[in-house]
């Protein structure tokens, strides 16, 4: 089984929210929105917010200083077409709007309670569903999309906040 890891950005500033509306991908060839991101590269394999930093420099040209409370929020996961998806999602501030253009699409901002309205992935708009009613909760959530049954189902998104483990049962 292949696996895909991708890390997104979802840059605030005010009230707004900075989105990347794009014509297509390599997976989608129709028009869609979202975050700034892309695919992690192989020396950042064990470090998705490397990863992000650089995709949003390249396609923002914000740089690190410029983004405050930047954290990683949620890890997405799904299972398609025989591949598994894994997208680390992180949220910030940005300093000022003054972003560059970029060739990867589009950069919009937008007001946050317009958000749910863009056609997006249904794993992005129920992150930013949960983002924005859970913006006050500190933690790293989990997502899977899960298909529903029946004639009329529509995929949802499980939401689990991730917490400390204990590796192994203590010995009596």
């Amino acid at each position: 089984m292949e696996i895909r890891q991708m890390a997104t950005a979802f840059l605030s500033n005010g009230n707004d929210m900075l989105m990347m509306k794009k014509s297509g991908s390599r997976l989608f060839n129709f028009e869609f929105w979202g975050g700034i991101g892309g695919h992690l590269e192989h020396g950042e394999l064990n470090s998705p917010m490397t990863a992000s930093y650089r995709e949003i420099e390249e396609e923002t040209g914000f740089k690190p200083e410029e983004v405050n409370h930047f954290r990683l929020r949620y890890i997405l996961l799904e299972l398609n077409g025989g591949e598994l998806r894994q997208q680390f999602v992180y949220f910030g501030e940005t300093t000022h709007r003054g972003f560059i253009p970029s060739d990867e699409g589009g950069l919009f901002w937008i007001p946050k309670d317009e958000l749910l309205d863009l056609h997006t992935s249904i794993l992005i708009r129920a992150a930013m569903r949960h983002f924005l009613q859970n913006q006050e909760i500190d933690g790293i959530w989990i997502g899977n999309v899960l298909n529903g049954e029946g004639a009329a189902a529509r995929p949802r998104v499980e939401w689990s906040i991730m917490q400390d483990t204990i590796s192994f049962e203590p010995v009596v």
